[in-house]
């Protein structure tokens, strides 16, 4: 049989993947409700803060501490099922290229990540932000949120696969995954923050910012690309 296409090997792996979590909403449903407790802890701990002001000045970092916390425990099931089923060992024992599987995985958990902030940011703007106001620059805050997901999605992928089959991969992959991508969250933390305020003179540094968290996407997705085969193999 010959063997089939990068395109046709990616398109199959995703949409593998899609079914299964759309079978089953595992992956989904578990971000969604650790989302919305990470919310209930900010809205007990900031239940004093009293003007709305104040919460606008650090919304930024508390809408990443949400979306990197969501993350890991989704990228930490990734690969649950492959694992527990032996799928993954079948999907390497077929000629696939490891990349496509790096890049199909990759897309997969960034679909999950972008519908899980579709929900769970609304639901951030209605319990902290509704009666504060707001910039005309905020929706902006969707460029530093689409760039840093990319690159959360990436480096996660390959992450989970290292440590998928670690003792303890759960905070393994907590401790490797935070130093990595804290160059992106500090460049989107600082893009979001500008957006939120909108203070007229700074918004270089949000255009500095998220140039600075799409060059980490392109050299850190390229270095996984690169590397997956390795990692898979290992």
């Amino acid at each position: 049989m010959a063997k089939l296409s990068a395109w046709r090997q990616y398109k199959a792996l995703l949409a593998k993947d899609v079914r299964q979590e759309l079978r089953t909403r595992e992956m989904l449903v578990s971000m969604g409700v650790y989302a919305v407790l990470v919310l209930t802890v900010y809205g007990a701990a900031l239940a004093q803060v009293g003007d709305r002001l104040q919460v606008v000045s650090f919304a930024a970092g508390l809408l990443w501490a949400l979306i990197v916390f969501t993350s890991l425990l989704g990228l930490n099931r990734s690969f649950g099922r492959e694992t527990e089923t032996g799928c993954l060992d079948g999907i390497l024992l077929a000629p696939v290229d490891r990349a496509v599987v790096f890049l199909a995985k990759a897309t997969t958990n960034l679909l999950f990540l972008l519908i899980v902030e579709v929900v769970v940011v609304p639901l951030f703007f209605l319990f902290f932000l509704s009666g504060a106001e707001l910039a005309p620059t905020t929706p902006l805050i969707a460029l530093p949120l689409l760039v840093g997901t990319v690159g959360v999605a990436g480096m996660g992928t390959l992450l989970s696969t290292m440590t998928i089959n670690t003792r303890g991969k759960d905070v393994l992959l907590a401790i490797l995954f935070i130093p990595v991508v804290f160059p992106l969250l500090y460049a989107c933390v600082s893009a979001t923050g500008v957006a939120f305020m909108g203070v007229e003179g700074t918004f270089g540094t949000f255009w500095t910012s998220c140039g600075i968290a799409f060059g980490y996407d392109i050299v850190m997705i390229a270095a996984a690309w690169g590397l997956y085969e390795f990692v898979v193999s290992a």
